[in-house]
């Protein structure tokens, strides 16, 4: 499907006011953060940074009245709500496992972690059906403004070109966040992997049905937290969740503004 292409594309700024500088200026904004938070090996929120851009370019470019408030709000509210979602999700589901997995033997972990490569797929198809339709919704708008489609629709050539882009990117780029998710928020065991896995899939699937744009690196850092709390408060570092919470937070203004900042710096040369 293409709901959360669209939801990019037409439900959080004014179509017809995007123009290519716009969409421009929103990609560099994002890519810029994006770029500085993988440095500092932060998962920062990829959804948090392309929305909080396109916002930014597109205030900056015509003002107030590009921003479509109510499609931004319902955003926004996804963004915030997911989380918490995962987060209880999988600390239910790991107290379920806690309770029927009492007194079994340690093959058990080994039975889970193959239950994992099951939930892989489901994890990996969530990510794609939602982080690629965001890029699907960005470019499609640019092409928009462009001139080179005449309204918003993705194209079968989109979507393979933005599902081959998000795999080669996370393939090459993404072991630093990974690290930090699977490494350095508690020691994960098989039954903490099977709990977040279940809880964050069934959450970014579906909100990806439903045309939510979700930040998939949220859902599953809050659903391995979710996981390893329900075990036991005292083995997660916080302190590294604190980082993570605060890199989020200051995703969209951030890069919002370096998007602004792009529109303002490449206006004389682009018009």
């Amino acid at each position: 499907g293409v709901a959360v292409a669209r939801t990019i594309g037409q439900g959080i700024v004014v179509t017809g006011l995007v123009t290519p500088l716009v969409v421009l200026a929103a990609l560099l904004g994002a890519v810029t953060w994006n770029l500085v938070a993988w440095s500092l090996g932060l998962p920062a929120s990829a959804s948090h940074a392309l929305i909080g851009a396109l916002v930014g370019a597109a205030w900056s470019q015509s003002g107030p009245q590009a921003i479509a408030l109510s499609g931004l709000r319902t955003v926004l509210l996804a963004l915030l709500l997911s989380p918490w979602i995962g987060f209880v999700a999988s600390y239910l589901l790991m107290k379920l496992l806690i309770l029927l997995l009492q007194g079994a033997t340690p093959r058990v972990g080994s039975r889970l972690q193959k239950m994992q490569w099951l939930l892989a797929p489901a994890l990996a198809f969530g990510h794609g059906a939602n982080d690629a339709q965001k890029v699907m919704g960005i470019v499609a708008l640019g092409l928009v403004a462009l001139g080179a489609l005449p309204s918003f629709f993705i194209p079968l050539w989109l979507q393979v070109a933005a599902a081959l882009s998000l795999a080669t990117g996370t393939s090459l780029g993404g072991w630093r966040v990974l690290r930090t998710l699977g490494l350095r928020l508690y020691r994960i065991r098989p039954i903490h992997g099977f709990a977040s896995q279940a809880a964050a899939a069934l959450v970014i699937v579906a909100s990806s049905a439903a045309g939510a744009a979700v930040s998939t690196t949220q859902v599953i850092g809050a659903s391995i937290a979710g996981a390893g709390s329900a075990q036991r408060l005292s083995q997660v570092r916080w302190g590294v969740i604190g980082n993570i919470v605060a890199a989020w937070l200051l995703t969209v203004p951030a890069a919002g503004a370096l998007a602004a900042l792009f529109v303002w710096t490449l206006r004389p040369l682009v018009g």
